[in-house]
C-alpha cells in the first residue's frame, strides 16, 4: 500500500492514463487538512443516517478512502469532527461524501482528506440504514470497493488499480 504523503496530481494522472481512468464531475468542497489523498475505496450508501459511516471509520483504515453516497442530501451531516477524528486516528486516508458534513472548523485541522458537497449543523439519524461495500455512483463515476481513488485540488479520479505516478 502506498504512503498517503506521496505526491501526485490528478491532472497528471488523467494526462498519463486518459480514458482508462474516470474523472468525477461532481464539484466537491475540501474540508480536511489533507488537500491531496488517495487509496483503495470502501463504500457506504446511506440517506441522512451516519451509523454505518461511524462504524466503518472506527475500524482500521489502512490508507483507504471511504466513499459515502448520501444521495446528495444537504439536509443533515453524515460526518462531523468526532467521526472524522476517529478516521484520522485509525489511518484512513480520506472520506468523500456525496452529502454534507458539520464541524467545519474542526475538520480543517484534522490530518484527513475530506471532500463533501457542503455543510449543515443538523445531526443525521443513527438507525444504521444503508449498505456497505457495494458499488455506488455519482458524478458520472462508479466507485467500486477495491478500486483506487485519487483526490486533490483539481478533483477526483478513480482507477481500477493503483496507478504508477507519471
Amino acid at each position: 500500500m502506498s504512503d498517503a504523503s506521496e505526491v501526485f496530481a490528478t491532472a497528471d494522472l488523467i494526462d498519463a492514463h486518459g480514458d482508462s481512468i474516470a474523472s468525477c464531475e461532481t464539484q466537491f468542497r475540501q474540508f480536511g487538512a489533507r488537500a491531496a489523498f488517495h487509496g483503495p475505496i470502501r463504500t457506504v450508501k446511506c440517506h441522512e443516517d451516519n451509523a454505518l459511516v461511524r462504524e466503518l471509520l472506527n475500524q482500521p483504515g489502512e490508507g483507504r478512502v471511504l466513499v459515502v453516497d448520501g444521495g446528495g442530501s444537504l439536509r443533515s451531516a453524515l460526518m462531523g469532527d468526532m467521526i472524522a477524528g476517529s478516521a484520522a486516528a485509525n489511518g484512513w486516508s480520506g472520506v468523500v461524501i456525496n452529502g454534507a458534513v458539520r464541524d467545519v472548523a474542526e475538520l480543517a485541522g484534522l490530518a484527513l482528506g475530506v471532500k463533501a458537497l457542503g455543510s449543515n449543523p443538523r445531526k443525521s439519524a443513527k438507525a444504521g440504514a444503508g449498505v456497505v461495500d457495494e458499488p455506488v455512483a455519482f458524478g458520472q463515476v462508479v466507485f467500486t470497493p477495491g478500486a483506487w481513488l485519487y483526490s486533490d485540488a483539481d478533483g477526483i479520479v478513480v482507477a481500477g488499480r493503483e496507478l504508477p505516478r507519471p
